[in-house]
């Protein structure tokens, strides 16, 4: 199963103002590094896989549509949420979200981490 392609488009234009962006087929989703390190993914089912604080997870996950990101059955951890389609059918969802993860994504330091 592909990754969804128009949440695939809405996350490229979205991120169209960042330098560095790269992306990346992995386990059946699209990922989206920007900086070198993974941000969001656009995965088959439609929802948006991101990666956020740590320390906001726990509010974060109180959101509409958010829940903790899972790989093959188990939790993938504490700043991990995928957020179901429902959760990013406005465009200031989406936005909300995706500024959540580019937020995040300029305070971490290493390749992938």
């Amino acid at each position: 199963m592909a990754y969804d392609k128009d949440l695939a488009d809405r996350v490229r234009e979205f991120l169209s103002g960042e330098e560095q962006v790269r992306e990346v087929k992995m386990f059946g989703s699209l990922a989206f590094m920007v900086n070198g390190k993974m941000a969001v993914a656009a995965n088959p089912s439609g929802q948006l896989m991101l990666r956020c604080d740590p320390d906001r997870a726990e509010a974060l996950l109180e959101r509409d549509g958010a829940d903790v990101a899972e790989m093959r059955g188990k939790e993938m951890g504490k700043g991990w949420i995928v957020i179901a389609e429902y959760g990013i059918e406005s465009d200031q969802a989406f936005g909300s979200w995706m500024n959540e993860a580019l937020e995040y994504n300029g305070k971490v330091s290493g390749s992938g981490n």
